[in-house]
C-alpha cells in the first residue's frame, strides 16, 4: 500500500481526536468536512502516479492563517531542495538587511596632487550583482569629471569584502564553466539586465559562407576573455562554448546556422570587473601608469566616486523571479559580513539557519544558499511553516510579490512559472519557489483557495528517473486553487486543465546539458 492511500485515514483520525475548529463540535462528534476528504482524495490520485514508484515525493498543505494541516506526506522527511533553498535565503537577506539595503562600489585614492593621483587607485567592491559595463563606464567617467588624468601607481582590485572562496561545497565540478554556477566575488560584473554576475555572453553567429569561420562576438566587449574560435558555417546550428579551467579562455566549435548565444562564468569576476573599468578610465581620458594587481585599499584612501546599486527590494525581481543563483550566494556572504564581519559561506549560512529555526523551520541542513548543493536538504513541512511564519513581516508584500507568478506571461512577473498553469483557476493566483536539479523538482508558495482562503503548500520529488514530474505539481496547485470546504470539485476536470510536458525547458543546441535538469530560466530559453 503506498503511503499516499494512508493519508485520507490518518487525516481523518486527526480531525477526530481535535474536533472541528471553529465549529463548536466536539471531538468524534462528525467526520471531516467533505471539502478536505475531497482535497485529500483527489492529492492522493495525482500522487499514484507510477513516474513516483521508484521516487520519494514530499507534500505539505497547510492553512496560512490557522495553521491547520490540510495533507501531508512525508512532510517531515528531508529532500534535496534545489532552488526551494532560495526562500529561506531571501526571507533571510531581507529580515536581516532591510529592503532599502545597497550595495557600494568605491573608487579609492590615498594621495591626489591635483590632476595626479600619486600612488594607486583602488577599485572596491562590496558585492553588487548588478554591476554592468556601463555602469564601470560611468563610474570612470566620475574619476574623470573629479579632474583625474594620470595614476602614476597601479590599479588595485579591491574585492576583500568577502573571503577568496569562490566556489561552493558540494558544487558539481562540470558546472563550473556555465554563469549559474558562477564564482562569487565581491567585485564583479554582469553582461545584461538579468544580472548574472561573474558571467560574459558569448554569441555565436554564421560567417561569410558554408564552411567558414563563424563569427564571434562577447557582451559586453571586452579583451580580458580570450576567444579560440574553431566553429564553421553549416548547416545546423550544434555549437560547444567552453572555457578552459583556471582560465579565462573560452573555445569555440562545432557549426552554425543561426544565431545563438551561451552564458559562460569567468575565472575571476574582480580582475575581469577592474578590466571593464580600466577600459572605461582609458575613454575618458585617465591614463594607469601600472599595471592593474588584486590587492586591499589603503586604511586612510580618499573616495574618488561611487555607486549605489538598487535597492535588495528591486533587486527581489530578477533573483526570485529567474532564480539567480549568484544573487542568493552574494547575499548570503553579506549576511555573515554584516552579522559577524565575516563574509563567508559559513557566517551567512548560519544567519539563515538561525532565521529559518526561528520561523519555524524545525530540520535543515544548508551548504550553499541557492540550492546548488545537493547536500542541502529541507522538509516540505518546514518551508510551509516559513511560509506562513513570514506573512506578519513588514517586508512580506515586496517578498511575495517577488516571487514567481503562475501562467502570467511577463517575464519578470511570471518568471520561472511564466509557461505554466496557464488557462487554470492558479494563474495569476499562485505566488511560488520553483526548484530543478537533475531528478529534483519542487514547488512551495501561496495559492488562494475558491473560498478566498489563504493557503501554503510545499510539493519535492527527488529521485526520479523520469522526466521531472512538474505537471503533478501544476495539477496540486491547481487543485488547491479549486479547494473549497463547501463544496467537492471534479478532480478529473481540474487535470484536464493542465498540460503535461509544458514547453520551458527547450534548449536552443544539443550540447547544453539535458532538458528538464535545471531551472527554466538557467537555460535561456524563450518560455524563460
Amino acid at each position: 500500500m503506498r503511503l499516499s492511500r494512508r493519508i485520507t485515514i490518518m487525516l481523518a483520525g486527526a480531525v477526530l481526536a481535535t474536533g472541528i475548529a471553529g465549529s463548536g463540535v466536539p471531538a468524534g462528534a462528525r467526520d471531516p468536512a467533505p471539502g478536505v476528504a475531497d482535497l485529500t482524495r483527489d492529492l492522493d490520485q495525482i500522487l499514484a502516479d507510477s513516474r513516483l514508484d521508484p521516487a520519494r515525493a514530499g507534500v505539505a498543505v497547510r492553512a496560512a492563517a490557522t495553521g491547520e494541516d490540510l495533507y501531508s506526506l512525508d512532510a517531515d522527511k528531508l529532500f534535496a531542495p534545489a532552488s526551494n533553498t532560495k526562500l529561506l535565503t531571501s526571507a533571510a537577506a531581507l529580515d536581516t538587511l532591510g529592503t532599502d539595503f545597497r550595495f557600494t562600489t568605491d573608487v579609492l585614492a590615498a594621495s591626489t596632487v591635483g590632476r595626479t593621483v600619486v600612488g594607486d587607485l583602488t577599485l572596491r567592491g562590496t558585492g553588487d550583482p548588478t554591476m554592468l559595463a556601463a555602469d564601470y563606464d560611468a563610474l570612470a567617467a566620475k574619476v574623470a569629471a573629479a579632474g583625474v588624468k594620470v595614476v602614476t601607481g597601479r590599479l588595485v582590485a579591491d574585492d576583500t569584502w568577502f573571503d577568496d572562496v569562490r566556489l561552493g561545497t558540494d558544487w558539481a565540478w562540470d558546472d563550473e564553466p556555465y554563469y549559474y554556477a558562477g564564482q562569487i566575488s565581491a567585485l564583479t560584473a554582469a553582461p545584461d539586465t538579468d544580472y548574472d554576475a561573474g558571467s560574459v555572453i558569448v554569441s555565436v553567429a554564421p560567417g561569410d559562407g558554408p564552411g567558414k569561420a563563424a563569427k564571434v562576438t562577447t557582451t559586453p566587449a571586452t579583451g580580458y576573455v580570450k576567444i579560440v574560435n574553431r566553429a564553421v558555417t553549416g548547416d545546423e546550428t550544434d555549437v560547444l562554448v567552453e572555457r578552459q579551467h583556471g582560465t579565462d579562455t573560452v573555445v569555440v566549435s562545432g557549426t552554425v546556422a543561426e544565431p545563438y548565444d551561451e552564458w559562460v562564468a569567468v575565472w575571476d569576476p574582480a580582475l575581469y570587473a577592474a578590466s571593464l573599468f580600466r577600459e572605461g578610465l582609458t575613454r575618458h581620458g585617465v591614463k594607469v601608469l601600472g599595471p592593474t594587481v588584486r590587492g586591499t585599499a589603503p586604511a586612510k584612501a580618499a573616495t574618488v566616486a561611487s555607486r549605489r546599486s538598487m535597492t535588495l527590494g528591486d533587486l527581489l525581481v530578477p533573483f526570485l523571479k529567474l532564480s539567480n543563483n549568484m544573487h542568493a550566494e552574494i547575499l548570503t556572504k553579506t549576511m555573515g559580513r554584516k552579522v559577524s564581519g565575516a563574509g563567508t559561506w559559513a557566517a551567512g549560512l548560519a544567519v539563515t539557519t538561525a532565521f529559518a529555526q526561528a520561523n519555524g523551520v524545525k530540520t535543515l541542513r544548508l551548504r550553499d544558499g541557492s540550492g546548488l548543493s545537493r547536500v542541502d536538504a529541507l522538509t516540505p513541512a518546514g518551508i510551509t511553516a516559513l511560509l506562513a511564519a513570514v506573512r506578519g513581516k513588514p517586508w512580506f508584500p515586496t517578498w511575495y510579490a517577488a516571487l514567481p507568478i503562475a501562467g502570467e506571461a511577463e517575464r519578470m512577473v511570471g518568471g520561472t512559472l511564466r509557461s505554466r498553469m496557464r488557462g487554470t483557476a492558479a494563474a495569476g493566483n499562485v505566488h511560488a519557489k520553483t526548484g530543478s536539479l537533475t531528478g529534483v523538482t519542487a514547488l512551495s508558495g501561496y495559492v488562494t483557495s475558491a473560498d478566498g482562503e489563504p493557503l501554503v503548500f510545499s510539493v519535492i520529488s527527488n529521485g526520479y528517473l523520469s522526466g521531472p514530474p512538474r505537471d503533478l505539481e501544476d495539477r496540486i496547485a491547481v487543485r488547491l486553487a479549486q479547494f473549497s470546504r463547501k463544496a467537492a470539485v471534479d478532480e478529473a476536470a481540474s487535470a484536464r486543465s493542465v498540460t503535461p510536458g509544458s514547453p520551458q525547458e527547450a534548449t536552443p543546441s544539443s550540447l547544453r546539458p539535458p532538458a528538464g535538469d535545471l531551472e527554466c530560466s538557467w537555460l535561456k530559453p524563450a518560455e524563460c
